[in-house]
């Protein structure tokens, strides 16, 4: 088999409303059913454009004001010199009102940590550019840096501005940002990185965890004398700073290769002498292809192969690449089609995106999310989220009933406090279109349409089945109580989990 025919085009004739249907859900966070049937219409193409080509769009910009720089900025000259002075006199006064500002504004940065959690969640809800904002969240959890170790809100948001800004780009730029990135020198610990004392966190999570992969093409050595290389890559305040008494300009050999090396040659070096492409593509297959439970079988290894044929050719430009998988007949085989557990996070999204309810309290959606086991802005460790079937267990699986029932019906969740919201769904506006589109819409009609919408696939008859029976008990009626009734009996169904 030659090296592309893997991810060979879907002839445009297939593409039909369940295909458009998996792209919204994987290539971005879902939409509603009218939205679906427009990019079934315009073509495989087209649809794939309005994802990949998503800078075309203008959305609310990411600003560096967006939130407060200076909570926790170093202190001026002038205020050291007040310090020195109160110390020396034994101004206690003095001395308790700079330590209560100190407390006030780390308890103001924790606030602004909650104030970005919001702000991107709701970013992630409303956005025309969805494939943005899962590519922003994919860096999240591949780039892992946590705020229980940064402890530096705006270094989190700025982390989040970088992963934005390369989200489709060259990987390569985006590494060479991640080993500049305060956040990420913090939670690494590479501001301690010292000639006299090398810290290797960073050189190995970023072989490791970040380009090659567990063991791929990288020795100890490599390791050790990255470290060196990286030596010196600090910051102050909120930007780099490559602190030059603490680099060491000796020579070095990585991969066999002998010079002065500094931290942004190391990265040169993994992309020039080594091949990230496999490791970086079957992470993005698996985030937007099959979780691979099993493992990678020959099939998923060709199209893995063909990915990373497609990033190298276009210089680690990830967008590209994308816009080729999303195009073919393997991204849409039937064996993709419910093969991934949603994440928490793609949970609530899609939940919200694709049935339009109300946006709901996002504290109540947060904590739910954390409950399952995501939190935005705290990966459990530098090697992300685990994903797949590490998101459900019987704990997770009763928190995500009860998220969904609260997103259909807004009513207040005594297990987990959260508060009731009484803003209405008008969930007949998922079904309204049905009467010009089919002869009869009846309860058969009905629930079968409802399925198709939110599971995305044919299931087993006992499932339509069930929901016939249930809309019939309704006297056939379609009003807002049954529709959103018949959503919560369908958002219980284990194959809701899934897409």
């Amino acid at each position: 088999m030659a090296q592309n025919d893997t991810l060979q085009p879907l002839p445009p004739e297939r593409f039909d409303y369940w295909h458009a249907l998996h792209l919204v859900n994987r290539a971005g966070f879902g939409t509603d059913p009218s939205h679906v049937h427009h990019f079934a219409q315009i073509g495989v193409d087209a649809a794939v454009d309005f994802f990949v080509r998503f800078s075309d769009r203008r959305f609310t910009a990411v600003a560096p004001d967006d939130f407060d720089a200076d909570l926790l900025r170093p202190a001026t000259e002038e205020e050291l010199r007040q310090t020195r002075r109160a110390r020396e006199r034994g101004d206690e006064a003095t001395i308790a009102r700079i330590r209560r500002d100190r407390v006030k504004r780390s308890q103001l940065n924790r606030t602004q940590m909650i104030d970005f959690q919001r702000w991107w969640l709701r970013r992630m809800m409303e956005t025309p550019r969805p494939l943005e904002e899962r590519m922003v969240l994919f860096w999240h959890g591949h780039f892992a840096s946590s705020f229980h170790v940064v402890r530096d809100s705006y270094h989190m948001f700025q982390q989040n501005r970088l992963f934005r800004e390369h989200a489709i780009g060259d990987v390569r730029a985006l590494t060479h940002g991640v080993i500049r990135d305060p956040a990420m020198l913090k939670y690494l610990n590479n501001n301690l990185n010292r000639k006299e004392r090398p810290n290797e966190n960073l050189a190995r999570e970023l072989l490791e965890l970040f380009t090659l992969g567990d063991g791929r093409g990288y020795t100890e050595r490599d390791i050790k004398e990255g470290a060196r290389s990286l030596t010196g890559y600090s910051f102050d305040d909120d930007a780099f700073r490559r602190l030059e008494r603490y680099h060491d300009g000796g020579t070095k050999t990585i991969f066999g290769r002998t010079g002065t090396w500094d931290g942004d040659d190391f990265v040169d070096l993994i992309f020039r002498e080594r091949d990230p492409a496999p490791f970086l593509c079957e992470k993005l297959y698996r985030y937007f292809v099959n979780d691979l439970p099993n493992g990678v079988d020959a099939d998923a290894r060709a199209a893995i192969d063909a990915m990373a044929h497609e990033l190298r050719s276009h210089q680690y430009y990830v967008g590209p690449m994308l816009g080729k998988l999303f195009r073919s007949a393997h991204f849409y085989d039937a064996r993709h089609a419910g093969a991934q557990i949603k994440s928490p996070i793609q949970l609530l999204v899609q939940t919200r995106r694709s049935l339009e309810t109300p946006i709901r309290d996002l504290d109540a959606q947060l904590a739910a999310a954390r409950l399952m086991g995501q939190t935005l802005g705290y990966p459990p460790s530098v090697q992300g989220w685990t994903g797949g079937r590490a998101w459900i267990n019987t704990a997770t699986m009763f928190v995500r009933q009860n998220l969904l029932l609260y997103l259909l019906t807004g009513r207040r969740s005594a297990p987990h406090g959260w508060k009731a919201d009484r803003t209405p769904f008008r969930a007949t506006g998922l079904v309204a279109h049905l009467e010009s589109t089919l002869d009869h819409t009846g309860p058969e009609e009905v629930a079968t349409y409802l399925l198709q919408i939110t599971v995305g696939r044919l299931l087993h008859p006992d499932r339509a089945s069930t929901l016939t029976q249930f809309l019939e008990q309704r006297g056939g009626r379609i009003d807002d109580a049954t529709i959103t009734d018949a959503l919560a009996l369908i958002a219980v169904m284990p194959e809701f989990q899934l897409c």
